[in-house]
């Protein structure tokens, strides 16, 4: 999402996945013949059209002023080439896209959520960029962070670029954790659960973690990949009833013992509140959340801080989101692919991302995340960006994924009910999704 939407990205990217199911089904229903492989066949740089062209370019964030200024730089270069910008909604976004290809009059490029695009390209809605990227002197695939690349991958090809994107990490009240007599941000699980008791006062209304049944599953994830667990097997099965996985779970849910009951059907944005008010010391949350809190709460400047997730046997692990740049077959590829090109340009993706005033976006590229230019310009992001190197995709190349993302949703949030343990949640969620 934009660095304006992006605050709602932890809500929206827990049922990302439902969206890739839904997606994959309805382009089926027709539209978007596929580009086939030879799409950008040919050598050296894409050249400029030789006659003026006008390509549509679909997003929510077409009014952001960088995107614009952006638009001003390339049209420049770019004299042939306008873009028609058509603004939709965020959460309106992939549904609208989804009819446009159902009706043949897709976009001829378009800024998406990354987690749909493997959806997409199963349907063959999106181009194969592998021949535009051959051609490229600007995108560098091997410069890419690995889980990034996942999101945007089908078939070991690329069919979109990445562009921004986030980790969790865990924010934390240090007000809060001098009161408690906590030195330093939790490294591993049992440090977390001290940490989390020592925050929890009930009678003073005072909680250690925030935690959200609606999206229970996506902010397990972490804890899974710590443990060593993993989502799907081989066999595109669940692997949640694992030692591991049970263990991950297990865990997880024990930790709503110190989590305020009255935040535990909200989510990650609306539980913001809590954090901000010093009724949880403890809050696990994308980069969206460092920016939101620097908005709307500039009270509390200098009494939270970042840091990475703790870690669990089998080292670091954390889910990551992001969005991404595809081109949608059409007579207008070429134009298209130097406009998304043109974005993807290491200093346009800075300035999309951490330059950005307000931004706590990151740039899915290796060599900006290292750079010191980054930690310059925004410290806060800098826990962020090291963690992109534990970042796991939650996104599932499954038609059936989204199915089975939700059931394990809805059985984790009961254990956190207390309605069954965590390992029952786990084979009532997998007896489910094997259905």
């Amino acid at each position: 999402m934009s660095k304006n939407g992006s605050r709602t990205r932890g809500r929206v990217l827990a049922a990302g996945a439902v969206a890739v199911s839904l997606f994959t089904a309805a382009c089926s229903s027709g539209g978007g013949s596929g580009s086939g492989s030879d799409a950008g066949a040919g050598e050296g740089p894409v050249e400029d059209p030789k006659e003026p062209v006008t390509i549509s370019f679909s997003s929510w964030v077409g009014n952001e002023p960088s995107i614009q200024k952006m638009y001003e730089a390339f049209h420049k270069e770019h004299p042939n080439i306008t873009i028609e910008f058509q603004n939709v909604p965020a959460e309106e976004s992939n549904e609208k896209l989804t009819a446009q290809i159902a009706g043949g009059n897709a976009p001829d490029a378009a800024f998406v959520d990354a987690s749909t695009t493997a959806g997409f390209a199963s349907r063959h809605a999106v181009v194969d960029l592998t021949n535009y990227i051959e051609r490229s002197d600007v995108v560098d695939p091997d410069d890419y962070v690995d889980a990034f690349k996942t999101f945007t991958t089908y078939e070991d090809s690329l069919y979109g670029l990445p562009f921004d994107g986030e980790s969790t990490a865990l924010f934390y009240r240090t007000d809060l954790f001098e009161e408690a007599g906590i030195d330093a941000p939790p490294t591993n699980w049992d440090e977390f659960q001290q940490a989390a008791e020592k925050l929890t006062d009930p009678a003073k209304k005072q909680y250690g973690i925030a935690m959200f049944a609606p999206e229970s599953a996506y902010y397990w994830y972490p804890w899974l990949w710590q443990a060593g667990g993993e989502l799907q097997d081989g066999d595109n099965q669940p692997a949640w009833t694992s030692d591991e996985a049970k263990e991950a779970a297990e865990y997880y849910v024990g930790l709503t013992e110190y989590a305020p009951p009255d935040y535990l059907n909200s989510n990650s944005y609306d539980g913001r509140v809590a954090f901000a008010q010093g009724q949880v010391g403890m809050y696990v949350a994308g980069a969206w959340f460092a920016g939101t809190l620097s908005q709307e709460f500039p009270d509390i400047e200098g009494k939270w801080a970042t840091a990475p997730l703790p870690e669990g046997d089998a080292g670091c692990g954390t889910t990551i989101a992001g969005d991404a740049l595809v081109l949608f077959d059409g007579k207008n590829n070429d134009a298209a692919w130097l406009w998304i090109e043109y974005l993807s340009r290491p200093e346009n993706m800075a300035t999309w991302t951490y330059k950005a005033e307000g931004s706590t976006l990151l740039p899915p590229r290796k060599s900006l995340l290292e750079s010191p230019d980054l930690e310059k310009e925004k410290p806060v992001l800098k826990g962020f960006a090291d963690a992109m190197a534990c970042g796991v995709s939650n996104v599932i190349a499954d038609p059936e994924w989204g199915r089975k993302e939700e059931a394990l949703n809805e059985e984790l949030g009961k254990a956190m009910y207390g309605e069954q343990s965590a390992a029952d949640a786990l084979e009532n969620a997998a007896a489910e999704a094997s259905n």
